[in-house]
């Protein structure tokens, strides 16, 4: 059965838009359910071996079958489903061709829940993203909403893959983000006017704290300052006659100091938005963790006094101050200090402070 341009407008367009929606796919599943006249519509995904998320409309059946007792059900369906072959619709008394006694249970508590038929169809069976379409009604179903169910599956799982390679990208550009506000780092990417195509949630947010302005897409570098703009400018135009030149180490904005690698962005990705031309990766002001010492001290098995001295001297103390800071006599401290050398294997001040600096605890 091939879908009309009526369809594709009633199904076809709310399918399209249904991962976005308040309760997903809810107007999706609401058309096909009025289509077929169902008491029930449903769409399961599962990604990975995780429970299957569960989308319906009408009555929650799942749940009406644990009221009744009838829990077994639901874990008998799911094994079931899994062995559905994807893209052909099976009715409910098709799960137990085999052992008539099953079937007949079944039908008899699905009369208890008020189904006379269903309809099921897998439309994906990817290792890592599996999906089901289910409809049920109070009677008989026709072979017109089998084959509306089939001449479906194609578009659905165009839906589901492209919804979840979306998901995948909001994922890692959120774990990207979560990442680079623990280094102190920040990026903005402009084009070869200077202008701002893109920059990270995070990235605006603490330029916002610093400089009380928050970049947006659209806006010019010099609206930073114009040490940027002069930056940006020239780092555009040597970009783009030499594609690949090394690095420019540049200061953005004097005060507060902020300071920026800009980098040309490699192959250009084809795509409706302009590439970028320029790359600006930004050294952030952060305030410092007080669980860095913790840290430190369960990565290299210190004492917490000792980690507590390292990190300060990481800060930049001089050992009178970080003596003076952490409330010990000088004596103390410098005794700590050679522990810290002799467990740590370095062979002085600049080599524990080198040391600190590499080690993940400053990011906490």
């Amino acid at each position: 059965m091939a879908l009309t341009g009526p369809d594709e407008t009633d199904l076809l367009l709310p399918l399209l838009t249904g991962s976005t929606e308040e309760h997903p796919f809810s107007t999706f599943l609401t058309r096909v359910q009025r289509r077929c006249d169902a008491l029930y519509a449903a769409l399961f995904i599962r990604a990975g071996a995780g429970e299957p998320l569960s989308y319906w409309v009408g009555p929650d059946l799942r749940q009406r079958a644990r009221e009744l007792g009838l829990a077994e059900l639901n874990e008998l369906d799911r094994v079931q489903y899994d062995l559905l072959r994807p893209g052909r619709v099976y009715a409910s008394q098709e799960y137990y061709d085999a052992d008539p006694v099953r079937r007949a249970q079944r039908m008899r508590h699905m009369a208890r829940l008020g189904v006379t038929d269903e309809r099921s169809v897998r439309i994906l069976a990817d290792p890592d993203l599996s999906a089901w379409l289910v409809i049920a009604s109070k009677n008989s179903l026709r072979a017109a909403d089998s084959a509306l169910l089939s001449s479906l599956v194609p578009y659905v799982a165009a839906v589901l893959r492209n919804a979840a390679t979306q998901d995948r990208s909001r994922i890692a550009e959120a774990l990207s983000e979560a990442g680079n506000d623990r280094a102190g780092m920040g990026w903005i990417a402009f084009d070869r006017d200077g202008t701002i195509l893109a920059l990270p949630d995070r990235t605006r947010d603490n330029l916002l704290a610093v400089l009380n302005y928050a970049p947006q897409p659209g806006d010019r570098a010099g609206a930073l300052s114009r040490l940027a703009e002069a930056e940006v400018l020239a780092a555009a135009h040597r970009f783009h006659e030499t594609p690949n030149a090394d690095p420019i180490a540049a200061v953005v904005a004097a005060a507060p100091r902020i300071e920026a690698l800009l980098f040309p962005p490699g192959a250009p990705a084809e795509g409706i938005i302009p590439s970028p031309a320029v790359i600006a990766l930004l050294r952030l002001p952060r305030a410092p963790s007080p669980t860095r010492a913790a840290g430190l001290a369960h990565i290299f098995g210190l004492p917490r006094r000792e980690a507590e001295l390292a990190i300060a001297l990481y800060d930049g103390f001089s050992m009178a101050e970080a003596a003076e800071r952490l409330g010990l006599t000088l004596e103390t401290t410098r005794n700590y200090s050679k522990k810290l050398y002799s467990k740590l294997g370095v062979r002085g001040q600049s080599e524990l402070v080198r040391l600190v600096a590499q080690s993940s605890a400053v990011l906490a």
